[in-house]
């Protein structure tokens, strides 16, 4: 069941209820108010006509009850009597009577008195309704019983209209009372449909569909939590799909990079197998699959170096950052200046925290990527500095620069700008990303800066500096 009909079924419910109980009161608090008017207009009546005989008892010490009967009678042919039926009777026999109603008056001798009025409620076989009173009356050395009904049908007559009318409305209110519940609820759950609707849509894959709520109600935060819910889902699931699709192109430029040295290896392998190779093609043939074994080499150990490092605990260390670069530098100057490579140092004098070996790593790729751009011939600038809060590393070159288009892709694994020249050097397009690793583990950050049409400049910087 919906949740509209679900509130309209309560509502209503509540409704019949509390209509129908307030109306019940209602209706019998107004009976008994004019049940309670009619007894007291009864018993004011009734004195009054026993007053009379009494004052008349007083007065005439030799009234007989023939001469009671006539009083009677005389009293009820004056036309202003207001009671339906009369009877004068001591314990023994009925004195007088008139009426229609004498046959439906009880015959009542206990509980009466001179000093206390009986009521009591009669019906007729017609259902016609009556109020009894009943009291002794003292007549000389006998008691006698006066009873005098009145007539009280109007009241239930009036009740019965009153429950008739009642019930109508009654019925008429709850219909109305159900079309209007109804359309509250169906205002108020409308919303909840609408959610209901954007959560179904990005059930089926719509993720960019959004509920289109505004209220300042607790169900407007809700359709804005949803919402915000709903792009955090997209962004995840786009992020994912990025990183999927990044996956994909690593596992394919992975087995491009393999697939082309093997299928040579395994070419010259089987050549030199056959031994139908002179010397010379021998040799040709050994030096290029130990040229390319020693690539593949390379690849698996780098490959091998960006996982461990993510499994892998470091341990972080305070030293000297121009130290290690000016270490590097002279090691790496001489085999850099016989292919006309100049390899320059400017450091600034200071100490920080890092992971020497990843440090080391991270220059030396960066300078052999740089090596790689020059080819024969040109400069390479290491500059380090010490900042407020971290260091700073720069490592720039005067080669032809990097397309701006290219500038985002430079970290991705197996890209290269220049892919023929790369792998003809030995490059596999891994030495970006295995910095860019080194740079994330130090909580720092890397860019480059392209001065085409000569020169690329890498800054990475991290927390964890200080002057000496």
């Amino acid at each position: 069941m919906k949740f509209r009909y679900k509130i309209t079924l309560w509502m209503i419910s509540l409704l019949a209820i509390f209509y129908a109980v307030g109306g019940t009161i209602l209706i019998s608090y107004s009976f008994r108010s004019a049940m309670e008017r009619e007894k007291e207009s009864a018993h004011a009546s009734y004195q009054m006509i026993l007053d009379t005989l009494r004052v008349v008892n007083q007065t005439d010490m030799w009234l007989d009850k023939a001469q009671m009967s006539s009083v009677l009678r005389e009293l009820s042919s004056q036309g202003n009597s207001s009671w339906e039926a009369l009877r004068l009777r001591s314990f023994d026999e009925v004195l007088y009577e008139e009426g229609e109603a004498t046959a439906s008056l009880k015959t009542i001798e206990e509980g009466i008195s001179q000093n206390e009025c009986l009521i009591t409620q009669v019906s007729d076989d017609s259902q016609k309704q009556y109020l009894q009173v009943s009291s002794q009356l003292q007549f000389g050395e006998e008691q006698l019983i006066l009873d005098v009904a009145y007539d009280i049908t109007s009241i239930y007559v009036t009740r019965s209209d009153q429950q008739n009318v009642y019930h109508r409305l009654y019925i008429l209110t709850l219909l109305i009372g159900m079309v209007v519940v109804y359309i509250m609820a169906y205002v108020m759950t409308r919303p909840l449909s609408n959610l209901s609707k954007a959560a179904r849509h990005i059930a089926s894959g719509n993720l960019s569909y959004r509920s289109m709520i505004r209220s300042n109600d607790e169900i407007g935060d809700l359709s804005r939590d949803f919402n915000g819910m709903a792009e955090q889902v997209e962004k995840s699931m786009e992020d994912m799909q990025l990183a999927m699709d990044r996956q994909e192109q690593f596992m394919g430029s992975f087995a491009h990079e393999l697939k082309t040295p093997m299928t040579s290896i395994i070419g010259y392998a089987d050549l030199i197998r056959r031994q139908t190779l002179s010397a010379e093609e021998e040799a040709e043939a050994a030096n290029y699959i130990f040229t390319e074994g020693k690539r593949l080499e390379r690849l698996s150990l780098k490959m091998l170096d960006i996982f461990s490092m993510e499994k892998n605990t470091i341990s972080f260390s305070r030293i000297s950052l121009a130290g290690l670069i000016q270490e590097m530098t002279e090691q790496l100057r001489p085999v850099y200046e016989k292919k006309g490579i100049i390899l320059e140092c400017n450091c600034e004098e200071g100490s920080c925290i890092l992971e020497p070996d990843l440090i080391r790593s991270l220059l030396l790729n960066l300078v052999d990527n740089a090596r790689k751009v020059l080819g024969n011939g040109g400069r390479i600038q290491i500059t380090s500095a010490i900042l407020p809060d971290g260091c700073r590393i720069i490592v720039e070159d005067d080669g032809p620069g990097i397309p701006a288009e290219a500038m985002e892709h430079l970290t991705e694994a197996f890209y290269r700008v220049d892919k023929a020249r790369s792998r003809k050097m030995g490059g596999a397009g891994l030495g970006l990303t295995l910095c860019a690793k080194i740079v994330e583990l130090h909580h720092g950050r890397m860019r480059f800066e392209s001065n085409q049409p000569r020169g690329l400049r890498v800054i990475v910087e991290w927390k964890g500096g200080e002057l000496v």
